[in-house]
């Protein structure tokens, strides 16, 4: 008999699915899976509470063990039609890498309007597209959705490759009259969600802004028709120069815009403008930012309907604390790192463990001295004035304040003699001429308050201070 590790089986390692599915609800929808081999993606979606998990798979031996996990509609996924497929909501798979091309492809094209593809292929089939096949899928992916590398993934899994891995996502849109369907809540929709609103902006305000991306996507053929009309009138009258209808310039050339195109460009401008609305790097430190930032590009390929704002937004919401806990480390690294006088574990603060940062610390590189001018306290423009403002991001999240005076707008404007303390957001700081820096905690809570919280992120024991202040608090 011939062996399934013949063939092109790698199973699916948990830690893939989840970056897989990382963002998507599946609970209460309906998922196929096209090549569930030993069926560790159909398991993963009966967790997530999916309603029913339909499967296919070619190979005997694993049609017998996926069967007793869910229902099989077909042994050769190819030959499945979409209208054995028609009330899908998620298509979710893993294909054999050396076709993934044609299984995503026909996945998409049977896939019913609404309906969302992702799966995961070899990074080679979407990078080499000399096959009209994998250039057509590259359209498609541009188009209505994204794709994303995931390095080496399957490395260290059960059946290790080391092939290098990408994700697709695909949303299949509407047609007619139902292209719009579900991009804004009925009555009974409005109800469950208005009471859940994760508070970070107004109802009103994201089913404006749905509301508007709608309209204008639906007026887009309409304009164009117009801008045609216009274009045929002008034509017969002379030589007019100008000329209707959507157009950007393309290497000093203007070319046309589709209407996909134009979807498509004011989707991703709808989910930027939503995400300055957000401001949501206020509170993280700038390495935290760049992971939002990654999350933001691949955001703007999701369509723009309200569910998918507040699913967006309730992961904001569930990840709020891990990001903070973040900043909040790596601001306390940071403080350590710059001198031994910084924490009360001196020159062997790597290795010990259940240290503290200082009442009192130094930053080198901060300021600087020009006696072209009047003699004052200025910022020096490269060193690690920037990383001040993580440190602020961090005690911002502490307090619940939210100072945002940036220290070098601080030094610019006000003349500030060298050597002298002078006050600034969450500190006594005073400069000196050699460049460095020293701050100092002015409340004393908030100082022992990141010890506490950084202290329990690292697993140390909590420092006696801080457990002393939080009996007193409690006590009070």
């Amino acid at each position: 008999m011939r062996s399934i590790f013949e063939e092109e089986f790698y199973p699916t390692p948990k830690g893939v699915i989840d970056r897989m599915m990382m963002g998507e609800n599946v609970a209460g929808k309906i998922v196929l899976e096209p090549s569930a081999g030993s069926g560790n993606i159909v398991e993963w979606l009966k967790e997530n509470r999916a309603k029913e998990v339909l499967a296919c798979e070619r190979n005997a031996d694993l049609q017998k063990i996926v069967s007793r996990k869910c229902r099989l509609v077909g042994g050769d996924f190819l030959k499945l039609t979409a209208e054995e497929i028609s009330h899908i909501d998620m298509i979710v798979m893993n294909p054999p890498f050396s076709v993934a091309a044609t299984h995503i492809l026909h996945a998409y094209e049977i896939a019913p309007s609404g309906c969302q593809v992702i799966a995961i292929c070899n990074s080679n089939t979407l990078s080499d597209r000399y096959t009209t096949e994998r250039k057509r899928l590259q359209d498609i992916i541009e188009l209505n959705g994204y794709a994303e590398s995931l390095g080496q993934c399957f490395k260290d899994s059960a059946r290790p490759t080391d092939v290098c891995v990408s994700l697709v996502k695909l949303y299949k849109p509407g047609e007619g009259n139902h292209e719009f369907d579900g991009y804004l809540f009925s009555e009974e929709e409005e109800e469950e969600f208005t009471d859940n609103t994760p508070g970070l902006m107004p109802y009103n305000v994201i089913r404006d802004l749905v509301n508007r991306y709608v309209m204008a996507v639906s007026k887009f053929d309409e304009v164009m028709k117009a801008s045609e009309e216009i274009n045929g009138m002008m034509s017969l009258i002379g030589g007019c120069s100008i000329k209707f209808g959507a157009y950007r310039d393309m290497s000093n050339f203007q070319t046309k815009i589709t209407r996909d195109i134009f979807k498509k460009q004011l989707q991703k401008e709808s989910w930027s403008f939503l995400f300055k609305k957000l401001d949501m790097g206020r509170f993280v430190t700038s390495k935290v930012r760049e992971t939002i930032n990654r999350f933001i590009e691949c955001q703007e390929n999701v369509p723009f309907t309200m569910k998918n704002i507040y699913i967006m937004l309730d992961m904001i919401v569930q990840t709020q604390g891990n990001r903070m806990n973040q900043s909040l480390e790596e601001a306390f690294d940071l403080i350590c790192s710059f001198s031994a006088e910084n924490s009360t574990a001196g020159e062997k603060w790597k290795t010990n463990a259940n240290y503290m940062i200082n009442k009192k610390f130094i930053v080198p590189g901060v300021c600087r001295y020009d006696e072209r001018w009047t003699p004052h306290v200025d910022y020096h423009y490269g060193g690690y004035i920037n990383k001040i403002s993580d440190l602020v991001t961090a005690l911002n999240y502490i307090s619940g304040n939210q100072f945002n005076q940036e220290l070098s707008t601080f030094l610019r404007n006000n003349n500030i003699p060298w050597g002298q303390w002078t006050e600034w957001g969450y500190f006594r700081i005073k400069g000196f001429k050699k460049g460095t820096m020293h701050f100092e905690f002015l409340d004393e809570t908030v100082w022992m308050e990141f010890n506490r919280r950084v202290a329990k992120i690292k697993g140390w024991s909590l420092p006696k201070k801080s457990e002393k202040a939080s009996r007193k608090r409690k006590a009070a």
